[in-house]
């Protein structure tokens, strides 16, 4: 693969993550009623959405700098995994 097609392909992940995160973490804090209600009816509290929908938030911010922080960035690939991961388990199990 050239250079070019990575980087496209970097990109578009990026972009594509930030777009799903970046409306989740809004929907989040902006109280939306679809997302609570789905989000208490898993039995977490209030503090815990608008702490979820902050980190979303400040990871697309974290996501969208470029070629910096790429510690940082690998934390938030990781907070994204983990978020997927429990939100599947949390659905599972109610």
């Amino acid at each position: 693969m050239t250079t070019k097609t990575t980087k496209t392909i970097y990109w578009t992940g990026i972009v594509l993550t930030s777009l799903w995160f970046g409306a989740s973490g809004f929907f989040e804090l902006t109280t939306n009623p679809i997302v609570w209600g789905i989000t208490k009816q898993l039995g977490y509290p209030e503090h815990f959405i608008y702490l979820l929908g902050v980190m979303k938030v400040a990871g697309v911010i974290t996501l969208l700098i470029p070629n910096k922080l790429l510690r940082l960035k690998e934390w938030v690939f990781a907070g994204v995994f983990f978020d997927i991961t429990f939100a599947f388990f949390s659905k599972l199990a109610v």
